[in-house]
């Protein structure tokens, strides 16, 4: 049975694994590893597939043929990995810290969370983080407060880094909370996302950003123009090359294809899967969990 409403997205719905297309195959599989304190779950030819706790978190694809992204296109901004733990979390910054102290590129209170921001060796934003507890965030005429306030990343670590967390991380479940995007405008995004698709809308930076989520969770997808405003559909290259949405149930992805065939999106459906691109030729693949 659907547990969504005609036009929303089901309460249940989650972020899945994000792929990748890299150039360095083995390189960004030891990152994930090494760094972010993932488990290599399965490999393939040209492929391997990291997360924590059985559940997938990204999929690497190897793509050497392929260029990178230029710069103020539409794609990745950055995807979000959520730890269930502030030691786990610790764990996970040190471990990119101390193997990239390169990467960093920054650290925030949104609030609702504790964040803190990396590039992987190829270019792609990464936001690690963790969720304060749903009683304590803030709403108000259904938009949720966030903010960025200063997270001081030494006292992060000192406060919480615990030794058993690190010998112990890859075993502890973590997940994608939500993935972060860069499109050529915000009213575009909002109608594709939201009209279209389902989602809410969270919260708005202007005309810059848009968050968006299903249920009452902060956000599961932002779009943001801050290097990308204008910009028009993808051309093929490496960076971000698939983002998954998880249902509750089929119903609930019957309810969503009805939904997007109305809007006249195209689609493709195998049976199991429901698959479509936004705007910006960014790649979408749809499941049920059940």
């Amino acid at each position: 049975m659907s547990t969504s409403t005609p036009d929303l997205l089901a309460a249940g719905t989650t972020m899945g694994a994000v792929t990748l297309r890299v150039a360095d195959l083995d390189a960004m599989t030891a990152f994930y590893r090494d760094a972010v304190t993932l488990t290599v779950l399965s490999t393939g030819p040209g492929r391997a597939v990291l997360g924590r706790g059985g559940t997938p978190v990204v999929v690497l694809e190897h793509r050497p043929g392929l260029a990178h992204q230029g710069a103020g296109q539409a794609g990745l901004f950055h995807t979000a990995i959520l730890f269930e733990t502030e030691a786990d979390l610790a764990a996970a910054v040190r471990g990119v810290a101390v193997a990239h102290p390169g990467s960093f590129t920054g650290s925030a209170d949104h609030l609702v969370s504790k964040a803190f921001y990396f590039t992987d060796p190829e270019g792609n934003g990464i936001e690690l983080y963790w969720d304060r507890e749903r009683s304590r965030w803030s709403w108000t005429h259904g938009r949720i407060e966030m903010a960025s306030l200063r997270l001081d990343p030494q006292r992060f670590l000192e406060e919480h880094l615990d030794e058993d967390a690190v010998r112990h991380a890859p075993e502890r479940p973590a997940g994608v909370g939500h993935v972060h995007l860069c499109v050529g405008d915000v009213a575009t995004a909002r109608r594709f996302y939201v009209d279209q698709l389902g989602f809410e809308t969270t919260a708005e930076l202007g005309g810059s950003a848009l968050f968006v989520s299903a249920g009452g969770y902060h956000h599961h997808m932002a779009m943001n123009t801050w290097t990308s405003a204008g910009a028009g559909r993808r051309r093929r290259a490496l960076g971000l090359g698939l983002v998954r949405i998880d249902l509750p149930t089929a119903d609930d992805l019957g309810a969503l294809t009805d939904r997007l065939r109305h809007h006249r999106v195209g689609t493709r459906d195998d049976g199991r899967t429901v698959s479509f691109e936004d705007p910006w030729s960014n790649l979408i693949e749809v499941s049920p969990r059940a």
